[in-house]
């Protein structure tokens, strides 16, 4: 069964909460958006729980639900998604980590972490990771590969690992490197090898040129590698092959880079001036989107700004992203092709408030043939509760999509 195509336009971490600074208002409902407002004014809208209400969503988990696989069955962890998504070959018994190069300092015989993504470090990564090129630590072979900004991957290879261990990371500053455990012998296995790691990673990284030259420059040295996530690499089904149809991903970071690959997803690569960042060049992916659109049938598109100043706590730079956004939004809009189903949503919330991910349902436009247009106006969290799709599930998306699209087969007879 042929049908239209289909762009799934995912504004990373874009729901918020009330701010009273913005006359308890969000980010989304304070920006000046009119081209998010003319779509919501054109399309459905309603709201999405990645997961499930209030759960927490992570980007991965929340990426495969809404690209229809169930994460509670197919995710393993974070890290062999980090791993793909820089180019890593994640083999059936390696152990994979999400890592971030961090700052740390040495309190009372400890290493307390200062700042957990070293100023959100752009260069010299590559340079830190090679230190580990072909290093085996009890007979385990240790690879580290940089990925966007401050990010890392981090693979085990040998025998008899585990994957079920805590994170090194304490995912907070001020707080000391956590000490790794496990339970099992496989997973203690894993656990002291990564350890190593942590303390190798100090002794290698505190006086690298790398990090000299960022100290002499007044930044924060990227002094440490803190792994966190562990999975084995998972066994996910093609998303062609499960609907037919050819499939792209246009995204900034290695995480959503790697879900895509292990989907089956063709990976657009993007120039270095698109970095996941607050200044990532927009004008960039939308270009990219649009070759994509071309030759496929279904593109998924992500840009990150609006998470790293939700992670900031910088309700001012999440303003100013998404107005920027916005602006870049008109030639996109224009250049679209007819017929073309298109979701607008984010894939978790990112409030200021809390600096991190929340189980806050998320604004959502559906645009497209068929689609049946509602009362709302602008888009924003509270204005699109009362839109026409309702509250939804991220596993919801997929189906709607692909019934407007003319993808989906009859249930019966």
């Amino acid at each position: 069964m042929n049908g239209g195509r289909i762009l799934v336009f995912i504004i990373d971490g874009l729901g918020d909460r009330p701010i009273r600074d913005f006359g308890d208002r969000t980010p989304l409902e304070t920006a000046s958006t009119p081209r998010l407002d003319l779509w919501a004014q054109r399309g459905e809208t309603g709201l999405v729980d990645p997961i499930a209400p209030g759960i927490r969503a992570g980007s991965d988990t929340s990426h495969l639900a809404l690209l229809g696989y169930d994460p509670h069955e197919y995710y393993t962890g974070r890290g062999p998604f980090e791993a793909a998504g820089v180019g890593m070959d994640v083999r059936p018994g390696d152990v994979a980590f999400r890592c971030n190069f961090a700052t740390v300092e040495e309190k009372d015989g400890r290493l307390v972490v200062v700042d957990r993504r070293a100023d959100r470090i752009q260069k010299g990564t590559a340079d830190l990771a090679a230190e580990f090129n072909g290093l085996a630590i009890d007979g385990v072979t240790v690879l580290v590969k940089e990925s966007t900004a401050h990010r890392a991957a981090l693979v085990l290879r040998g025998e008899g690992l585990g994957a079920a261990v805590t994170d090194a990371d304490p995912h907070d500053d001020g707080r000391p490197v956590v000490t790794v455990t496990g339970e099992s012998d496989a997973d203690k296995k894993t656990a002291a090898v990564v350890n190593k790691v942590v303390q190798l990673s100090y002794e290698k990284f505190k006086d690298h040129p790398v990090n000299k030259d960022r100290v002499a420059h007044g930044k924060n040295p990227a002094n440490v590698l803190l792994p966190r996530g562990a999975g084995l690499a998972p066994h996910i089904p093609s998303f062609p092959g499960r609907w037919g149809f050819k499939a792209a991903a246009v995204v900034e970071v290695g995480l959503i880079r790697g879900i895509a690959r292990y989907c089956g997803l063709d990976v657009v690569m993007l120039p270095a001036a698109v970095n996941g960042g607050l200044d990532t060049d927009l004008a960039a992916i939308f270009a990219a989107t649009q070759t994509a659109l071309q030759t496929h049938d279904f593109v998924l598109m992500n840009v990150k700004g609006a998470d790293v100043a939700g992670h900031d706590g910088d309700a001012a730079a999440k303003l100013a992203f998404l107005e920027r956004l916005d602006d870049a939004l008109e030639a996109f809009i224009a250049a679209l092709p007819g017929g073309l189903h298109v979701a607008v949503l984010g894939d978790h919330s990112t409030p200021v408030a809390v600096g991190d991910h929340s189980g806050d349902p998320v604004p959502l436009i559906l645009l497209g043939p068929g689609v049946r247009p509602d009362a709302t106006t602008t888009f924003g969290e509270r204005p699109c509760a009362t839109g026409g799709a309702g509250r939804l599930r991220g596993l919801d998306l997929l189906p709607i999509l692909l019934n407007l699209a003319g993808w989906a087969e009859k249930y019966g007879a």
